[in-house]
């Protein structure tokens, strides 16, 4: 019975020997990327407003959604100086993003490309109250009463800032309206 426990141990101590050389060391954790966003309103230089008349009030053009972009996946591991994407969103009449421009895309290289996309796709996404512009006049007895109303398309410029820090990214904006 001596010789089977032995022989017994043996093949276990193998067996563990041959599995130990299956075991890896697991791999380092890298920080989990999330990304992040803000924005402020800048008024750029040359930014034609809409001229009310005597009477006319305007009200809305403000942002009930927005949705952060996405620091570009791809451009973690090189983790790139901060980049800053001024983007002029134009909004409908009912308050839909219709159109995101981006000056200079032609000539942006390829990272540049993934960063002006994630502002483009978020910026896609959002919705503003509508533009309302109301004429307003008083009636005989001074009361002022809406003669008439109706929505305007507007734009708005954002600068959508993204940075990497030890691998998190970062990602903020600004808005101008115009």
């Amino acid at each position: 019975m001596g010789k089977r426990t032995n022989l017994g141990h043996a093949a276990a101590s193998l067996l563990f020997l041959l599995l130990g050389g299956c075991v890896t060391s697991p791999a380092p954790n890298k920080p989990n990327a999330t990304g992040d966003a803000s924005w402020r309103i800048e008024m750029p230089p040359g930014t034609v407003s809409y001229q009310l008349a005597m009477g006319e009030v305007s009200s809305g053009a403000t942002p009930f959604r927005r949705v952060k972009p996405v620091y570009p996946p791809g451009l973690l591991d090189a983790c790139p100086s901060p980049q800053e994407v001024p983007a002029l969103v134009i909004v409908d009449d009912q308050g839909a993003v219709a159109e995101v421009r981006v000056a200079g895309e032609q000539q942006a290289d390829a990272s540049r490309h993934a960063f002006i996309d994630a502002v483009r796709a978020a910026a896609r996404q959002w919705r503003f109250q509508p533009l309302l512009i109301s004429r307003w006049a008083a009636d005989a007895d001074g009361n002022s009463h809406v003669v008439d109303s109706g929505t305007r398309p507007f734009s708005l410029t954002y600068v959508f800032r993204f940075e990497c820090h030890l691998g998190k990214p970062s990602v903020s904006a600004a808005a101008a309206q115009g």
